[in-house]
């Protein structure tokens, strides 16, 4: 039976809110109450199925504004779907609960926070806000950050809130990292109980034991809430499901849930793929539906990641298909090294923004962060804006600037902003009272604070072991001043990295997050080698003081500011939900992409393979895929093969394209193999290759700069020239006519 209809005024009829909706879209949408799974593929339009079924409930009178909860996992993605509600149905959405997780968790703890134990003003604690209350709690219970990571400490937290577990609920344990960790997190508890803190796991989990202590509650909500649709289910982790099915009684109200295992990239944050199947299980009578027709992406496009996506095992199953245009074929090119494969992008790049298309339909998609650095040069060489989404550039992440800034004490003791970012990171038992007492001398006497601490040491103003530990600083920086005075650049940075202890101390930061900025510290040692020292305006200064004022010029005004034409450098993760009309997927080798980490672990892989399919989705147009025969990253050279994901591609779709907009098809694309085995290039070279007898590729030795790897060759006759990829000074543009390069 239908409920009465609706007492307002909607300016739409059925008839209004189901037009323009394919066949498929049409039976999500009007699909009678009940427990309902949509599989969305990629560009499937499930933001637009979600919204006209809201409005279809509305209009049918199954549903009032007060019945309906919508949850999201982007605040922007709820501010979209309420405009766009009240835009299809011409009426406010007041009294309909719309908002991701947390924000809807934070609601129901506003509206009964006496019920829920906290004070009326309670505040929420952001991420780095509970990192430092952890370093506070941490230094209270005497628990040694050297020995402790501080980001471990948060992660053990915030994972056993996930579980739904408290520290007095967790078992005795004999092991005494899981016995430190409880300790810690019990302190960590109490200290948020006492200040009114609550951080974002604890709105979840603050919130169902809400429901658990007062079921009056929790009933008047199940009886409110009758209408439950959820959007990117694949990305639940165990508290997010519980949540919903508490709320839901697992079944009694309808719950619409719209995701795509296939699109399901989130494991290392808790995120369950697993949930979907759960939910079937769990709930009854579950009608499925499946949004397979794209509206994003050419069919050569789509053709492709289907194929991909199909060796993963244990799919719910979809092929995604389109109407549109059949598009152009993949193009997959083999780059010699980074730089070669950074310089092919931005010729590409440039192309496309002389035929008249905007920079901001560009996306450069890469694995991990720290191959942004040679692509971010690359783009600021070529004049071209580019903004990295969802992250920093290279030289203003915190790591970055934290190896930076020991590297500038090396050069300039006095440089007090260095000194004091890194005084006391990793911890080394300087507290707030001796910087304190530093800075207070330094401005009495108009001292460095580098000075002004020597000052207090030799007048033993401190306590012994303030005084014995601000020593112990002094003579680390004085100690790697005097063995890096010899070293080359490259060298002098890793000796930074692993005598500071920065190294050590982000190894000690588990996940993916840990990862990534070790291998951007092992990053920032590549750029070192690659940092062309002979290119400095004054040979007076040293290659040190050089590369930091480079370092500090690339983390200047170059990323374009919001808004304006630019291209966009992210991860693949950052990429999901995105689209772009010209995608370029960089690094995809093995041990990348793959990543080294996944390889051996199926579960893993699949999921890299799902990261993959997400990365050619989010082309509109055109995908470039490139990899590089020879890679220098984190501060090694690296052989790497192309990908097993190319291999997997379908070689009608394909073509291998060559600098000089050469272009031929690929014609080993065998199945039998593992990895991508590329047709034999067809030579780019210009005139001055056949003038000097230097081919691409070929070993040489320079008088000056040592040996090396010709990487490119420009121009005719007396100005012919050749790039050079040295080993210890990285490229350069040499006149064949003059290097007198002799071959290896």
């Amino acid at each position: 039976m239908h409920c009465v209809k609706l007492c307002y005024n909607l300016r739409v009829v059925n008839a209004q809110i189901t037009e323009n909706l394919n066949p498929e879209q049409y039976q999500a949408v009007t699909a009678e109450p009940g427990n309902l799974l949509v599989l969305a593929g990629a560009g499937s339009g499930k933001t637009r199925v979600l919204v006209h079924r809201i409005a279809w409930l509305l209009d049918q009178g199954y549903a009032t504004p007060l019945s309906i909860l919508a949850v999201t996992f982007t605040n922007k993605a709820a501010s979209e779907m309420r405009g766009r509600i009240e835009q299809l149905v011409g009426v406010g959405n007041h009294g309909m609960w719309v908002g991701t997780f947390h924000g809807l968790a934070h609601r129901f703890l506003r509206m009964h926070w006496r019920d829920a134990g906290l004070p009326e003003m309670f505040q929420i604690l952001d991420s780095e806000d509970q990192l430092r209350l952890i370093r506070r709690i941490m230094k209270e219970q005497a628990v040694d950050e050297d020995h402790w990571s501080p980001r471990q400490v948060q992660g053990f937290i915030n994972s056993r809130k996930d579980e739904g577990l408290r520290a007095t609920q967790m078992p005795e344990n004999s092991n005494p990292f899981i016995r430190t960790m409880q300790r810690v997190y019990l302190a960590y508890e109490q200290a948020c109980q006492r200040g009114g803190l609550v951080d974002f796991a604890e709105l979840l989990l603050r919130n169902l034991e809400l429901w658990q202590h007062h079921p009056e509650i929790l009933s008047h909500y199940q009886q409110r809430f009758r209408h439950i649709l959820v959007d990117e289910f694949q990305d639940t982790n165990g508290i997010q499901y519980t949540w919903l099915s508490t709320l839901s009684r697992q079944g009694a109200a309808h719950i619409m849930i719209v995701g795509d295992d296939d699109q399901s990239i989130y494991s290392w944050r808790g995120a369950k793929v697993e949930n979907i199947r759960r939910f079937q299980r769990e709930f009854s009578d579950v009608k499925t539906i499946a949004l397979e027709q794209n509206y994003r992406s050419t069919a050569t496009i789509l053709k492709t990641a289907n194929t991909l996506i199909h060796h993963n095992d244990d799919r719910l199953g979809k092929n995604l298909w389109t109407e549109g245009e059949q598009g152009e074929p993949i193009s997959v090119y083999a780059a010699f090294n980074e730089i070669d494969e950074a310089r092919f992008i931005v010729d590409r790049i440039q192309y496309w923004q002389q035929q008249g298309n905007p920079y901001q339909q560009i996306a450069i998609l890469y694995r991990s962060n720290a191959q942004s650095r040679v692509i971010e040069e690359t783009l600021i060489n070529a004049d071209i804006p580019y903004k990295i989404h969802g992250g920093m550039r290279f030289f203003e992440r915190a790591e970055i600037k934290d190896a930076l800034a020991y590297m500038r004490l090396l050069a300039n003791p006095n440089d007090d902003a260095a000194f004091e970012r890194v005084v006391n990171f990793p911890t080394r038992g300087i507290g707030e009272r001796t910087l304190q007492f530093l800075r207070q001398l330094a401005s009495e006497q108009q001292l460095s604070l580098w000075t002004a601490g020597q000052t207090i040491v030799e007048q033993q103003s401190l306590s012994a072991r303030a005084s014995q530990a601000l020593n112990h600083f002094f003579a680390l920086i004085t100690q790697m001043q005097t063995d890096t005075d010899k070293l080359s650049l490259d060298e002098l940075c890793d000796h930074v990295l692993q005598h500071s202890g920065l190294l050590e101390h982000y190894r000690q930061v588990k996940g993916e997050k840990g990862l990534a900025k070790v291998e951007n510290l092992e990053e920032l040692v590549t750029a070192c080698r690659q940092f062309e020292e002979s290119d400095r305006d004054d040979d007076a200064i040293t290659p040190l003081t050089a590369f930091l004022s480079h370092a500090a010029l690339e983390a200047g005004e170059a990323q374009a500011d919001n808004g304006n034409d630019c291209v966009q450098l992210m991860t693949l993760h950052s990429a999901k939900g995105l689209e772009f009309a010209l995608v370029f997927l960089s690094g995809v080798e093995e041990g990348l992409f793959p990543h080294q980490m996944s390889i051996n672990e199926p579960g893993r892989l699949e999921e890299e393979r799902r990261l993959c399919y997400v990365g050619i989705t989010r082309a509109m147009q055109q995908l470039y895929i490139s990899y590089a025969e020879q890679r220098r990253l984190h501060g090694r050279d690296a052989y790497h093969a192309p990908s097993r994901f190319i291999a997997e591609l379908p070689s009608e779709c394909l073509q291998e394209v060559r600098m000089r907009s050469t272009i031929v098809r690929p014609s080993s694309y065998h199945r039998q193999h593992t990895a991508y085995q590329p047709k034999k290039r067809i030579s780019f070279e210009t005139d001055a290759s056949h003038q000097s007898g230097l081919k691409m590729g070929s070993q040489v030795y320079h008088q000056r700069f040592g040996e090396g790897t010709i990487t490119d060759f420009d121009g005719q006759g007396e100005q012919a020239r050749v790039q050079v990829r040295f080993n210890r000074i990285g490229s350069k543009w040499l006149v064949i006519s003059y290097a007198k390069l002799q071959a290896i």
